[in-house]
């Protein structure tokens, strides 16, 4: 008995040593294993299928009967971003599909690929057509916010309602240096941070060091994105005002990678909006306080 209880033990020892050695060397790692659990945990199913010659990962919740909401995250984001505000939808009887673009998330990163606004719009009606989607409500936060501005106004037969998240789209150019979406040191993965969020938390070294990591096995898909945003061929001013269907407006009132004014703007451009502005928020509004958010967004669905 006791020779066993030393094994078990020596066992345990091994498991908790492993386990620190991963949260250690790849916490980013760990974090997305908890953030892919979280969906999972809260209905999600996850899928993959082939769109446009690529593999596509997404995720579809709710009852499958439900009418239909799409959701597109963001520059250097993943459908787990959504983590926090679908369940609000599914909740509410909606049956939420939410894509990794390619270049994102599980997704494949193709080379021969433009990350182009619309050429991510593209493959997102492509993604419609694979699920049978005829129509849809339709929203985005940031860099998605541009895709389905995109979307809408070349397709709007596509779209039922549109909700832009904190979305940039607009001629107006970042006031902030775009490289920090590929940080290569702790203080420019800090600056990044404040820019994201407000009082953001400190990130331990070991943190720090992983993300580093990543962001340079990332940077080429955003930097490719990014150059193509910066041409402005594809900004929306000019197509906005032919919007005819109802769309919402979020944005969180601290949000420094797109001001509110951008928001504003949008909202002087499109008749019909609302804008719903989220004090206390940043530019990860969607994710830091769908509390706020998921009822209004749920309110407007409804409607």
């Amino acid at each position: 008995m006791r020779a066993r209880r030393k094994w078990i033990a020596s066992v345990v020892a091994v498991l908790v040593v492993l386990v620190a050695g991963v949260i250690w060397f790849r916490p980013v790692s760990v974090f997305d294993w908890f953030t892919e659990t979280q969906m999972l945990l809260s209905g999600a199913r996850s899928h993959y299928t082939t769109v446009s010659g690529y593999r596509i990962h997404y995720y579809e919740m709710g009852p499958r009967a439900g009418p239909v909401v799409v959701l597109v995250h963001g520059l250097g984001g993943r459908s787990e971003d959504w983590r926090n505000l679908a369940p609000y939808l599914t909740r509410a009887g909606y049956c939420v599909y939410i894509p990794d673009l390619p270049g994102y998330g599980r997704s494949e990163k193709p080379r021969n690929f433009s990350y182009s606004i619309s050429d991510e719009a593209a493959v997102v009606v492509a993604f419609f057509d694979k699920m049978g989607l005829k129509q849809v409500d339709l929203g985005g936060w940031s860099m998605g916010g541009w895709i389905v501005q995109w979307i809408a106004t070349h397709q709007p037969d596509r779209v039922k309602k549109l909700m832009l998240f904190d979305s940039v789209g607009l001629s107006d150019r970042p006031k902030w240096n775009t490289a920090l979406f590929t940080p290569t040191t702790s203080a420019e993965l800090a600056e990044l941070d404040d820019l994201l969020m407000p009082n953001p938390p400190h990130l331990p070294g070991f943190i720090s060091r992983d993300i580093l990591r990543i962001s340079e096995a990332r940077a080429w898909v955003i930097h490719r994105a990014v150059n193509s945003m910066m041409t402005g061929k594809s900004v929306t001013d000019n197509l906005l005002p032919d919007l005819k269907i109802p769309v919402l407006i979020v944005w969180g009132a601290e949000d420094h990678i797109a001001p509110l004014s951008e928001g504003e703007e949008m909202r002087s451009l499109i008749p019909q909006s609302q804008l719903d502005v989220i004090a206390g928020c940043g530019h990860l509004a969607p994710s830091q306080c769908a509390g706020k958010i998921g009822p209004e967004v749920v309110k407007f669905l409804r409607q």
